[in-house]
């Protein structure tokens, strides 16, 4: 383990465009941290640019082999459930980065509680954001509101209800396509909306939490806009991230705030 001196051993949940980009940050970094294992489908295919020493599985039960310090899911909704309660029941730390999976309640309350009766943590990055820390401390005190907005190019909404709700080659201008609580964004939109649950977990819950989608063509980057009042005062947060270069639905900031997670590991200065 990272406490004991020596390096912690990381399997990722995984292997496209976010996991990929994950393990070539860690590796350009040199962070001191060993990916041992990949989690994916089919472990017979191979997979390109496996560093060396990654195992393949596809089966929650190997974990174990692997004897793994740390576990971070970045494969999509479905892979959160079995990777979960495998790594949970090992005692060990799970960190979720398709959040939408969590707005089922009862899910979450089970993860929550094997973390609790095993040992392990279940662990929520920031995701595309940043200002989470403030969001969560604000929670303490107690929120009124909690509003977010997000706005990406029309690509990026492909492939995704946003087809359906408006024309998105024939957009001039911003376009709001979808309103609602963030529950039903996580639940509409897992791949473009796990930032959703992420706001919403931090403040006042996926009901209470308003969630605002727009598709702007003028947008080159992904937007996001957070504005929450309570008791502590009011937060008023603007970030626009570039896109994955190999997946316009997520942003840079996701796969580095998984870096930074990891790297945090084994890192004698945490922030």
């Amino acid at each position: 383990m990272a406490g004991s001196g020596s390096r912690p051993r990381l399997v990722l949940i995984g292997w496209g465009a976010i996991a990929t980009r994950v393990a070539a940050l860690l590796a350009e970094r040199r962070a001191p941290v060993d990916l041992v294992g990949v989690a994916v489908r089919d472990a017979a295919t191979a997979r390109k640019g496996l560093p060396e020493g990654a195992r393949l599985i596809d089966d929650p039960a190997a974990l174990a082999g692997l004897s793994p310090s740390l576990v971070v899911e970045a494969a999509g909704r479905e892979s959160v459930a079995p990777w979960a309660r495998a790594t949970l029941a090992l005692g060990l730390p799970f960190a979720v980065s398709s959040t939408s999976a969590l707005a089922d309640d009862r899910l979450l309350a089970e993860l929550i509680g094997a973390a609790r009766t095993d040992g392990g943590a279940l662990l929520i990055p920031p995701g595309a954001l940043g200002g989470v820390d403030a969001l969560a401390a604000a929670g303490r005190l107690g929120l009124d509101s909690v509003v977010h907005e997000i706005v990406k190019p029309p690509r990026a909404w492909r492939g995704t209800p946003a087809e359906t709700l408006c024309d998105l080659d024939a957009l001039t201008g911003p376009t709001t396509f979808f309103e609602g609580s963030a529950r039903e964004a996580a639940d509409a939109f897992p791949q473009n909306a796990n930032v959703a649950l992420i706001t919403a977990l931090a403040g006042i819950g996926p009901d209470r939490t308003r969630l605002r989608l727009v598709a702007d063509p003028a947008a080159a980057l992904n937007g996001h806009h957070i504005l929450a009042e309570g008791d502590f005062g009011r937060l008023d947060m603007r970030l626009e991230n570039r896109p994955l270069a190999t997946n316009p639905k997520s942003s840079e900031l996701t796969a580095l705030n998984l870096v930074r997670l990891i790297e945090n590991t084994a890192a004698p200065l945490r922030l």
